[in-house]
């Protein structure tokens, strides 16, 4: 499997394409990866941590503690963990936020403690992702060390037609799988 032994920690965001993480984290088990999800509180609206969880096989990480049980979820020990942290959906906020170093939910804190490479595959509207603001923080992540799978051209949410679709699962998978494979490990 190409992706036998790798430690992924995705991290779902609050947009309309986090429908398609149910097919990624499907994808990323089926080559062999142990995947720990972490939601933003809003991801909830769009996909269930019950969902996700039943896929990855794992408890899915979305405040700070448990409040069941008080069990802690350490960001530091999730950002150890990984070989790879991706964020699939990287919303407009989430990134605004990584790229100010504000951390106020679970993710963020994850992403700030991570040392291991980070890849995002931002969706948002078209509108939102030409805006400046947007663009100084995709250019601001990059010089960061932050991998961009680029977002692709279709039909959003809005009824718009143009960039800033999710890339699609298969293409996030291939992206994963390469980017594993230059680095020989």
């Amino acid at each position: 499997m190409q992706l036998q032994k790798k430690k992924i920690i995705l991290g779902v965001t609050g947009s309309i394409a986090a429908y398609k993480v149910a097919y990624l984290l499907r994808g990323l088990t089926k080559l062999g990866a142990e995947v720990q999800v972490v939601m933003t509180p809003c991801s909830r609206d769009f996909v269930t941590p019950l969902t996700l969880s039943t896929l990855s096989g794992k408890p899915v990480m979305t405040d700070f503690f448990n409040p069941h049980d008080g069990q802690w979820n350490n960001h530091v020990d999730l950002g150890l963990w990984a070989d790879l942290l991706l964020v699939a959906p990287a919303t407009a906020t989430t990134m605004a936020k990584m790229a100010s170093g504000i951390c106020d939910n679970l993710l963020l804190a994850t992403y700030l403690s991570a040392k291991c490479p980070v890849m995002l595959a931002p969706a948002m509207d078209l509108d939102m992702l030409q805006h400046p603001s947007t663009q100084r923080n995709i250019q601001s992540l990059k010089a960061d060390g932050v991998l961009m799978i680029d977002p692709t051209a279709g039909e959003l949410a809005s009824g718009l037609v143009g960039l800033g679709r999710m890339e699609e699962p298969e293409v996030i998978l291939e992206k994963i799988v390469e980017f594993f494979a230059s680095r020989n490990c």
